[in-house]
């Protein structure tokens, strides 16, 4: 979408808190199944796990193995 700046980035920060809201709604229903102590322990682990993609494969694009077209 080049040249639409503005409706893409209108886009991601209306997806990020969407799924903000989302995601408070879903711990909000963990704290009233188990302890608010239970999830402020689970929410220390987020971090940690965003720490491992840095363990993640890098991943190289691989050159097409497709010839140029010939002119006969």
């Amino acid at each position: 979408m080049p040249g639409r700046i503005g409706a893409v980035s209108g886009l991601f920060f209306g997806f990020a808190f969407g799924m903000g809201g989302i995601g408070a709604a879903l711990l909000g229903k963990l704290v009233d199944l188990t302890s608010l102590n239970f999830v402020y322990h689970l929410c220390s682990f987020l971090p940690a796990i965003g720490i491992l993609t840095a363990f993640l494969p890098i991943s190289i694009p691989q050159r097409s193995k497709r010839r140029p077209p010939t002119i006969d």
